[in-house]
């Protein structure tokens, strides 16, 4: 490298590269626990595909109580509060504050990594080029986690990996194709429309792609008022090409579809849309997959089918097997096609590093998974969970100066740190100390050792496992003698179906974005269930008071003896009663 360029170094513990969700969670969570991180991000603004550069909704897991908690709810949480109108820059910058403010962590934004040195099977460092300030910055870490999805430590490292559709025969999946071939699902340039008092022209440029006639597009929802199914996902080309190295033009060819879609809507047939306008057209599209990591194990589809139930579960998925066709948008038939799978499946630590680059780890749609299996992985709040899993790890690895495989001898210890961050991983309890369990508790209802079962959200079998008490009511801690306590972990109600979350667009309630905006739409409220104001009571004494909480996980330091310890909600959101699942230390 010519010395006489403007190079920044840098060192750090962990390195993450892509500023997606799964790279925020996973920067956020080994921050939090004390490493120190650098976020390397290619773009001004963070969120990847759900951010305001593409406006793809981040969805997970269905079912119900199956929404992903832990950094992915926080920050979801943070833009309910402050954004009742789901409004894309208020959601930027909700991502953007959690790590430009976040201790440990130092974000480089517009900053693409192009080399990296390796030492032997080890990667030593990495070089980004920065566009705004015209430097290069050099990051040297013990740990690099790529959530870039397109995985571009790869190619750099020469950690192995994959790229489209492996053979029926390899792993006997029902979804894949009988021979082996390079195709991937294909990128998409969303569009958004806004209604308007009066009606809008629209002259579409002479390069749009003509759609004469709504046969053209049969089975792709493209209704102004189809809020819940038309954010035009279905705009998806280039399966067929090479994500990466075609991209450009499948910019174009996008933009170009796009453009043209928007013409079919407003001038070729009747859609209603005399008074809308187009508000949005993404220049950048968004991949749903390129390369994808190999890891100790490969995720199947016939392992996602039968729930994952593994000893090294990390993080869980629970979207449908959503296999769209190479040819997207030019497919002569459905859009995509499903293939079921259970509400939540599991996912294995041993899908997140590398089989034989010693300190990668990855997180996001490039983990070590099938076609078939990605095709259920890919959605962004899984995306989510999985970064969280991955720092957390990536955190102890480097604490313990060992290689991210060796975390698999201590997945107990990343599994406990996991939960108590507020991340479910199914089938697997919270442990509780002994000291909580050994004190008296006492509710003004009957269940008050829900709040010490270590289950943080109702189960399938009927349990509640929460605690119901009324405003102003007080859930006591008492010990025969002080006991030191260091903190205390309440998780309040969030509403994670978002049923008591009304106005705006009820289709979309449970997103935190929205595409197309009709003129007279309300705000939505927040969940009414969660509690809005609390006091921590220490021996009678207010030890913390808050009459603005926002959040389900809340912690608070405590650090001292004590014989009594209270908690008293005070005021909700809406709910008569306050909901309370947790309340432990």
């Amino acid at each position: 490298m010519n010395t006489n360029k403007n190079i920044k170094n840098h060192t750090a513990d962990i390195c993450v590269i892509g500023g997606g969700l799964a790279g925020m969670c996973a920067a956020i969570a080994a921050a939090r626990h004390g490493s120190r991180v650098i976020l390397v991000h290619d773009r001004p603004v963070l969120g990847g595909n759900c951010s305001s550069e593409i406006r793809m909704w981040p969805l997970g897991a269905h079912g119900k109580n199956r929404r992903e908690t832990g950094i992915f709810e926080e920050l979801v949480l943070n833009n309910l509060y402050r954004n009742p109108t789901r409004n894309y820059p208020i959601w930027d910058s909700v991502l953007y504050e959690s790590v430009k403010f976040c201790e440990n962590l130092t974000v480089l934004l517009n900053c693409s990594v192009f080399d990296a040195e390796m030492n032997d099977k080890k990667i030593s460092s990495v070089t980004g080029w920065q566009t705004t300030s015209y430097t290069f910055h050099r990051v040297t870490a013990e740990i690099f986690i790529d959530c870039s999805g397109d995985s571009i430590l790869a190619s750099l490292s020469g950690a192995e990996y994959r790229r489209g559709r492996e053979a029926k025969s390899e792993f006997c999946e029902e979804a894949a194709p009988d021979l082996p071939d390079s195709f991937t699902m294909g990128s998409s340039c969303l569009i958004q429309a806004r209604e308007t008092p009066c009606p809008i022209k629209y002259i579409p440029p002479e390069w749009a792609r003509k759609i004469e006639s709504d046969e053209q597009i049969k089975n792709r929802p493209h209704a102004l008022t189809d809020y819940r199914g038309n954010n035009f996902w279905w705009l998806e080309l280039g399966g067929t090409e090479d994500t990466i190295a075609d991209s450009e033009k499948i910019r174009d060819d996008l933009l170009a579809l796009s453009f043209g879609t928007w013409d079919h809507i407003k001038n070729r047939g009747e859609h209603n849309a005399e008074n809308w306008e187009l508000d949005f057209l993404g220049f950048l599209p968004g991949k749903r997959e390129s390369r994808r990591y190999v890891g100790d194990h490969i995720l199947t589809q016939n392992e996602v089918q039968a729930g994952g139930k593994f000893k090294d579960i990390i993080a869980y998925g629970g979207w449908s097997i959503d296999n769209h066709p190479p040819l997207g948008f030019d497919h002569d038939g459905d859009p995509t096609t499903y293939y079921s799978c259970p509400s939540p499946f599991g996912i294995p630590y041993c899908c997140l590093y590398s089989v034989n680059i010693e300190n990668l780890m990855f997180a996001g749609r490039n983990i070590s998974v099938t076609h078939a299996a990605m095709a259920a992985s890919r959605v962004m709040a899984t995306c989510a969970v999985l970064g969280q899993a991955a720092g957390t790890a990536a955190h102890i690895a480097a604490a313990k100066k060992i290689a991210p495989k060796g975390v698999g001898n201590y997945i107990r210890e990343l599994q406990k740190i996991l939960m108590d961050d507020d991340c479910w991983l199914p089938g697997l309890k919270r442990e509780i100390s002994e000291s909580c369990k050994a004190a008296d508790l006492y509710a003004e209802c009957g269940n008050a050792d829900n709040l010490r079962n270590g289950i943080d959200r109702p189960t399938d079998d009927g349990s509640d496992n929460g605690c119901y008490i009324k405003k102003g009511g007080k859930i006591t801690y008492s010990f025969k003698s002080p006991t030191y306590i260091s903190r205390v972990r309440i998780i309040f109600d969030s509403d994670l179906n978002r049923e008591t979350v009304t106005g705006g667009i009820p289709q979309v309630k449970d997103c935190p974005t929205i595409c197309n905006r009709p003129l007279n739409m309300t705000p939505f409220t927040f969940p009414a269930t969660m509690t809005k104001a609390f006091k921590l009571i220490a021996d009678g004494e207010i030890i913390y008071e808050t009459a603005s909480n926002h959040q389900r996980l809340v912690r608070i330091g405590i650090n001292k003896s004590v014989k009594t310890i209270e908690l008293q909600p005070t005021e909700t959101y809406g709910s008569d009663k306050v909901h309370i699942f947790s309340f432990d230390f």
